[in-house]
């Protein structure tokens, strides 16, 4: 990471609003649509001129194969999963440190609820996980999120009454 963001905390991820994995395609085209709205021709505030200048800087270093993967290895070393970078406050809807109890399954790898496994995270906070199903960031847990919501809804169900009056 450039010593900059480093110091600053600034994720230039977030800056164009991409995840860490995507492609350059896509990382180019985030650019070019935030570009478009903050170009200091459409308005001239300070706020739009550094906003423009922090999204130049993030393109720049994202753009750039070699200095994204430092950028990558440098941002990685300092957002090690832990509780320095999780919410502060844990609860319904906050994040915070996993249950201890049941570990299984697939862990979540970014966001509010790092380190979570789905199972937990749909006893914790079942409406985050309807919106990460709809959502493009979690795409890839979309399968197993509609096997764990489904399987919650039929469990919810009353049982059906058998047998009639004797």
């Amino acid at each position: 990471m450039n010593a900059t963001a480093q110091a600053t905390g600034l994720d230039f991820y977030s800056i164009l609003q991409v995840v860490p994995q995507a492609h350059p395609s896509v990382i180019q085209a985030a650019y070019r649509a935030l570009a478009r709205v903050l170009h200091p021709d459409q308005s001239r505030t300070d706020a739009t001129e550094s906003a423009m200048a922090l999204l130049n800087r993030a393109y720049g270093v994202l753009r750039d194969p070699e200095q994204r993967k430092a950028y990558d290895v440098a941002r990685t070393s300092v957002q090690q999963p832990g509780p320095a970078n999780r919410s502060v406050a844990a609860g319904p809807g906050r994040g915070g440190e996993p249950p201890a109890h049941d570990a299984k399954g697939t862990p979540m790898t970014f966001g509010r609820y790092r380190g979570w496994t789905l199972e937990q995270l749909a006893k914790q906070d079942p409406e985050y996980l309807v919106w990460l199903k709809r959502h493009s960031s979690g795409i890839g847990y979309r399968r197993q999120i509609e096997v764990i919501l489904e399987a919650k809804r039929v469990a919810a169900q009353p049982a059906p009454v058998r047998g009639g009056r004797r």
